[in-house]
């Protein structure tokens, strides 16, 4: 005996979409926007994606390895708002599966070697603490002594809060990573993401030999709202945007995601010297010139770093530099 069901659709809605743009509202099937780099398929627009994400996107297949992985704050002001801030840490790291707001590793992009740090918006609003100071001023050091490329994904609220102080001093801490990178001559690229703002931006993300963001990111210092209040003026239309910011002079291109990969690799074999022999012998011997001017510099600036440093960020044996304090300690996994 053959038995028939019929199911019949009670709701006469429209099944939901599983993906719904943020500009224009248009839905999509998730796969199809996971497969266009998770840019709209329909007016362009760049959603905001996670730092594993972005290292698939970026670094060649398998070439990623992550660097300090394990090292953490130590909530060094003890600070409560209406949760402590150990609280507030853990809460990020269980929704984005980071230790912390930065992501910092080796790795090659389009065959080029290079040190890759990305920040990710999700963990904290991509706030820049002690770590994530920390961390930078590490890469910088590891780009520096073994003549690598530094490659920074910049996406960040600003400062972050509960660190008070301790937070700010991150931005001359970055800005004297960048040094040791510069008297290293070892070439030093920006991604500036939607949003990058604040003492991130204000510090390390503009300092590169490159600069670059992806269309319709925002990036200031201080937010539209606040400067409008303050000025009493109307902001020109546009204002904040990446597209803007190329207009006036403070970024060097505006690149779409599908592009940006091919873009890096080709900026990072330009300020390389390209890929002829006798210029990759020329670099090389341009290392070796440049390193104890870079040794130099990095002594300086470490003698500087470590009174933000020593007390207040969990540390790791496998980083260059003093030892760590029996104030800092390191998580195991």
């Amino acid at each position: 005996m053959s038995v028939t069901v019929e199911i019949e659709r009670r709701d006469s809605r429209p099944a939901k979409p599983e993906w719904i743009c943020p500009s224009c509202k248009d839905g999509a099937r998730l796969a199809d926007v996971r497969g266009n780099l998770f840019v709209c398929p329909y007016c362009g627009f760049h959603t905001r994606i996670t730092a594993g994400e972005r290292i698939r996107q970026l670094a060649d297949p398998e070439s990623f390895s992550e660097l300090w992985p394990f090292v953490r704050t130590l909530d060094p002001l003890g600070f409560t708002d209406l949760e402590a801030y150990p609280d507030r840490v853990r809460e990020a790291q269980a929704k984005t599966g980071l230790a912390e707001a930065i992501v910092t590793g080796s790795a090659t992009i389009e065959g080029n070697a290079c040190v890759l740090a990305v920040m990710d918006f999700g963990f904290l609003g991509g706030s820049m603490g002690s770590v994530v100071g920390e961390k930078l001023w590490r890469s910088a050091e590891l780009a520096a002594a073994q003549d690598l490329p530094l490659v920074a994904v910049c996406s960040s609220g600003g400062a972050r809060m509960q660190e008070g102080v301790l937070s700010l001093m991150q931005m001359a801490k970055t800005s004297c990573a960048v040094d040791v990178v510069n008297e290293a001559g070892t070439p030093f690229v920006a991604v500036l993401v939607d949003p990058c703002t604040g003492g991130v931006v204000a510090s390390f993300a503009t300092l590169a030999d490159i600069c670059i963001a992806e269309p319709g990111a925002k990036l200031y210092f201080s937010g539209p709202r606040v400067i409008q209040q303050t000025t009493r003026e109307a902001l020109p239309e546009g204002f904040s945007t990446a597209e803007r910011n190329l207009e006036l002079g403070h970024l060097d291109a505006v690149v779409p995601r599908k592009e940006l990969k091919t873009k890096v690799g080709n900026y990072l074999r330009l300020l390389e010297g390209g890929d002829t022999p006798e210029r990759r012998d020329t670099r090389r011997a341009r290392g070796r010139s440049k390193r104890g001017l870079a040794q130099a510099t990095a002594d300086g600036a470490r003698a500087i770093a470590a009174l933000a440093w020593r007390s207040f960020v969990g540390g790791s044996g496998e980083a260059p530099g003093p030892p760590e304090e029996a104030s800092a300690r390191e998580e195991t996994p």
